[in-house]
């Protein structure tokens, strides 16, 4: 088959689709007598990202398989054609889904110990609705806490195809600040942290006693991405 043509419909199928499409789902779109297969989808999938690399578009390879997107570069101008405004996050839900992505499985309870602040419900119940967080199952403690891990769809919208592929602890921005600021004893270093929108910092602790809103949301506060923070896991909390 030609190489162009099954760039061409690839190409496409990415474009139409709406959704990251896997590897089987590119092979199916053609027909058996195209006698095209795993090994010549993967050429064109290289091809087409050799292609991109100049353009504003870029294809990636993300948990649920491959799409195609804005450059990160291209975003900012690119977004004034929608004027709905992106949803905004307070740092409170921020943390606690950093806290989640990156100490997996842990409680509520440890989340509050960490942070040093009760964990509005508020927050767990637009992470939950956000499909970013899931209930993985049950500690084996007094009171059976839930033990919380984020979802396919988490890493789908943070363009990761793993967990592995979070940036580490060096590659925080401000990373003896955040430590000071949450008080991360025996942090692992080889836990992974997320990237771009930075948690403020130099913010005081008295931020973290903020009201945060019905939906979680805080108007300073915005994604796309947050930035993760690390730190062992505490007692649980029993309630």
């Amino acid at each position: 088959m030609n190489d162009q043509y099954v760039k061409n419909v690839i190409e496409a199928a990415l474009l139409a689709a709406g959704r990251p499409l896997t590897m089987d789902e590119l092979v199916s779109v053609f027909d058996e007598r195209d006698g095209s297969n795993a090994e010549e989808v993967r050429g064109a999938i290289a091809a087409l990202r050799a292609d991109y690399e100049t353009r504003g578009l870029e294809l990636l390879e993300v948990a649920s398989g491959y799409r195609i997107q804005i450059r990160a570069a291209v975003a900012q101008p690119v977004s004034r054609l929608w004027q709905e405004r992106p949803a905004k996050y307070s740092r409170a839900l921020l943390e606690t889904l950093a806290l989640v992505a990156y100490r997996q499985p842990i409680t509520r309870g440890e989340i509050e110990q960490i942070r040093g602040v009760a964990v509005n419900p508020n927050i767990i119940k637009t992470l939950l609705e956000r499909s970013w967080i899931r209930v993985v199952g049950h500690r084996d403690v007094p009171g059976k806490p839930e033990l919380l891990g984020t979802t396919r769809e988490f890493l789908d919208y943070f363009s990761l195809k793993k967990l592995d592929d979070l940036p580490t602890l060096t590659q925080l921005k401000e990373l003896e600040d955040l430590r000071l600021q949450l008080s991360l004893p025996g942090a692992d270093p080889q836990v992974a942290v997320a990237t771009d929108a930075d948690v403020d910092a130099d913010a005081e602790a008295d931020d973290d006693k903020e009201q945060d809103s019905a939906s979680g949301q805080d108007s300073d506060s915005a994604l796309p991405r947050p930035q993760g923070l690390v730190a062992s896991g505490a007692q649980d909390d029993p309630n």
